[in-house]
């Protein structure tokens, strides 16, 4: 078993190296360690949870979602339908603005949806049945469906990765394809792009056009009023520094703390440390179905079946058993179709699994398991993964490298020798994967899926009617089975689930819960 200190050795002299930042502007600058490096700034372009958390500060969106996950009007003042739901009418507020000081129209609200839509999998459900968008000027625009489709507002407020953030027309009708180079919003921050550093640094400023809404926030709806001019990323790979500058005041806030040093800042008298998202993160294992040895459903079978949740959480989130729990499902803990398929799907049980590759007739092909360095949540998850492999007779080539690396690998569909690759670990939010038009941990999209591109023409037609059936009962049904089929097909392999702990300085007031590090509503003192 890897335990948790081999993988986080620091001294004492590590935890005293803070970063020289400098504080004469304390009073209107918020200074964030975020979980890891920026290295993508198109937050349609990928589902990295950092990217998306940069979206939050930039872009705004037409819809946000409550602490109840309600769909709320954000950019939108209003929207009505027809009477037979293929309809929708949508008129955006008055006065919205992007950065460059262009207003936001109608058709920028269009292009932004449709690029979405070629790539989000709950927006491709939305796409099938769509007949047209169109604009009838530029605070008013429709949508015309060839069937009703009952989550649509749910669709357009979609919180967490992969989020509809609203662009410019011209910045959106780039290719789905190729990633945005020029960053402009309409949220309450801008995007400082000669303060960029990646691997150091990111900056924003609060955009003095945004007019935030009326209601009180929550989660991603309501009032985001901007109370600092400024906010930096600061990128601290090493826990050790973080936890020492976030002690001396010299950062504010550090989004993921290292598990191992939360005895050491619970000491911490300036210090808070709480949960702000109490449903957590599910964490889970991608095999790349396109190549071998994992094109092959019977060797992703042996892998599930040497699958100890138990080592991964300790070797990611250490011995506290009160920050995560065993998830034997691809529906997490806390949402409404989570089910313990039991210890019969994932054992743990090595002798099984060394059986069940033996009767898969693996040929002792390399396997290729891309892994970060500088992401603490994820880096052990691929260590104890190439331990348990290598102990079960697999050939395995553990390729070690930082985020931004392994978030740009896992986009190569090519075979091992020609720079692919054949297995990675991510982490989710609870509330992203909840149900089967949210969750990509169950759509079987093939080369219109996400990375590993599992194919599935059964859990697609289950997905489908889910979101179209009526009853709840049978609905429900319908996400065990499909749950159930992904599970059994491991179209992911769920590692366990858990919570984080954030931790910040006692003067930051109005943090608030949910599934992202929101910067609104953030105030000193």
């Amino acid at each position: 078993m890897i335990r948790r200190r081999t993988l986080f050795a620091t001294g004492a002299a590590g935890l005293m190296a803070a970063p020289a930042v400098a504080q004469n502007t304390r009073a209107t600058t918020l200074r964030f360690v975020p979980q890891a490096n920026l290295s993508v700034l198109d937050p349609i372009f990928t589902t990295a949870t950092v990217t998306g958390n940069h979206g939050y500060y930039v872009y705004d969106t037409l819809f946000g979602v409550d602490a109840s996950l309600t769909p709320r009007p954000q950019m939108v003042e209003g929207h009505d339908t027809s009477s037979d739901g293929l309809t929708w009418r949508f008129r955006l507020r008055e006065g919205l603005r992007f950065h460059d000081g262009s207003p936001v129209r109608s058709a920028d609200c269009i292009a932004s949806i449709k690029r979405w839509c070629a790539r989000e999998p709950f927006g491709q459900l939305l796409a099938r049945v769509v007949d047209d968008w169109t604009a009838a000027d530029d605070r008013n625009f429709q949508v015309r469906l060839k069937r009703a489709f009952p989550l649509l507002l749910d669709a357009l407020a979609k919180p967490d990765s992969s989020t509809l953030f609203i662009m410019p027309e011209r910045i959106a009708n780039t290719d789905p394809g190729r990633a945005i180079t020029e960053v402009i919003g309409s949220g309450p921050f801008r995007f400082i792009p000669g303060e960029y550093n990646s691997g150091s640094r990111v900056v924003y400023e609060k955009f003095d056009g945004y007019v935030p809404r009326a209601e009180p926030p929550s989660w991603t709806s309501g009032a985001k009023v901007a109370h600092f001019r400024r906010i930096e990323w600061h990128i601290l790979p090493d826990p050790a520094t973080a936890a020492a500058a976030l002690q001396s005041g010299e950062i504010d806030w550090w989004e993921r703390p290292h598990p191992d040093l939360g005895a050491l800042l619970a000491r911490a008298r300036d210090v808070r440390r709480e949960v702000t998202d109490p449903l957590g993160r599910l964490a889970v294992m991608r095999m790349n179905c396109l190549h071998p040895p994992f094109d092959n459903p019977a060797v992703r079978k042996a892998v599930r079946l040497s699958v100890l949740q138990e080592d991964y959480m300790r070797a990611s989130r250490g011995d506290a058993r009160e920050d995560w729990d065993l998830c034997r499902s691809l529906w997490p803990r806390g949402t409404p179709y989570h089910e313990d398929t039991g210890a019969a799907m994932i054992p743990g049980d090595l002798d099984r699994a060394r059986a069940a590759l033996r009767e898969a007739g693996y040929a002792n092909q390399r396997a290729v398991i891309i892994n970060p360095t500088d992401f603490p949540d994820i880096g052990p998850l691929g260590l104890v993964s190439a331990d348990r492999l290598k102990r079960i007779g697999m050939n395995i080539d553990l390729a070690e490298s930082d985020w931004g690396t392994v978030v740009q690998r896992r986009n190569s569909r090519e075979p091992v020798d020609r720079g692919g690759w054949s297995m990675l670990h991510t982490t989710g939010g609870a509330t992203a994967w909840a149900n089967p038009a949210l969750s990509f941990l169950v759509r079987g999209q093939g080369l219109r899926g996400w990375f590993g591109w599992w194919e599935s023409a059964r859990a697609e037609e289950l997905a489908e009617a889910w979101l179209y059936e009526t009853d709840q009962a049978r609905q429900r049904s319908l996400a065990g089975e499909l749950g159930r089929h992904a599970l059994e097909e491991e179209a992911f392999v769920p590692l366990g689930q858990f919570r984080i702990r954030t931790a910040f300085r006692r003067d930051l007031t109005g943090m608030l819960e949910g599934s992202s590090p929101y910067p609104w509503n953030l105030r000193r003192g």
